[in-house]
């Protein structure tokens, strides 16, 4: 087995951790290939003893006979590890090296999934991607997002923002943009703003308003095969887009068109309690202190 390893920035604290992580895998004789900037970072500042190895830089650079990639880091990590795999379906395993870590499916304290990588035992889970267009946007931005598309505004102004959902005419509402979000992101930013939580595998949409200034405006469930129209007006020249962590200003007269992607990423779940347990355990879903305690099973 193959595994690329991929992390942005690892804390001082971890940096046995890590080693340690690293040394259980290689005692696997599991081949290893780093990200480069990650990998020049843990010998030179953490000073860990890792052996030299194949690295790479990207995307482009990622090996063909990769089996699967490994993300160290929090959710930001997990969702940039996104840019490197893109369509080659590589499965993505997210270890949890930040602070809420819902989209990372083990813990860097508990090495069982070095096992269970070995022995095969995790499930893959195919998790819808969303895809933005416009006839102006950079050639090289990344216009995919598993968490969620948003458009927001730039300045203290609000946002006239007018949806079609497959032609038809949404009301426009007067609000600091639009989230567009997948099941996946579902417990995310949406979230954050009255959206309803949806189970992974749900062929599903959101569409959630960001502080919209009237009572009657709610977020919107649709198919996940739904084309969204979206066209914002601002008094200003530019609007905020982004597409999960990555985000560039465009103009406010642009018109985007928001699609499920046309390939899914591989997202690995260990047996960890899945999407339910992390529910409960991360985001605290069902807990009152009238239980005592939260209820885990």
């Amino acid at each position: 087995m193959k595994i690329a390893l991929f992390a942005r920035e690892i804390e001082s604290v971890w940096r046995e951790k890590l080693c340690l992580i690293i040394r259980n895998l290689l005692d696997k004789k599991i081949e290893l290939c780093y990200y480069k900037p990650f990998y020049d970072k843990a010998r030179i500042r953490y000073h860990l003893d890792i052996p030299y190895a194949q690295t790479y830089n990207g995307y482009e650079d990622l090996p063909q006979d990769t089996d699967l990639l490994v993300c160290f880091g929090g959710d930001g990590t997990y969702l940039e590890s996104v840019t490197h795999v893109r369509e080659r379906g590589i499965p993505i395993a997210g270890i949890n090296f930040g602070r809420l870590g819902f989209l990372t499916g083990a813990d860097m304290n508990d090495l069982f999934w070095t096992d269970s990588l070995v022995n095969n035992d995790f499930t893959v889970e195919s998790r819808s991607l969303l895809k933005i267009t416009s006839e102006n946007l950079p050639e090289d931005f990344f216009r995919y997002a598993l968490n969620e598309i948003t458009i927001q505004r730039k300045d203290p102004s609000m946002l006239e923002v007018k949806v079609e959902v497959n032609g038809a005419r949404l009301p426009s509402n007067w609000s600091d943009g639009l989230v567009i979000a997948t099941p996946t992101g579902s417990t995310a930013y949406s979230m954050s703003i009255g959206g309803p939580i949806i189970l992974p595998g749900t062929k599903a949409l959101i569409i959630a308003p960001i502080a919209p200034h009237n009572l009657n405006v709610r977020p919107l469930v649709v198919p996940e095969s739904a084309l969204i129209r979206i066209n914002v007006s601002s008094r200003w020249k530019e609007v905020l887009l982004s597409t999960d962590n990555r985000f560039i200003s465009v103009s406010s007269k642009d018109q985007f068109s928001v699609t499920k992607g046309e390939f899914d990423l591989n997202y690995v779940l260990f047996n960890t309690g899945g999407f339910i347990g992390a529910l409960k355990e991360k985001l605290r879903w069902g807990d009152d202190k009238r239980n005592g305690t939260l209820d885990k099973k």
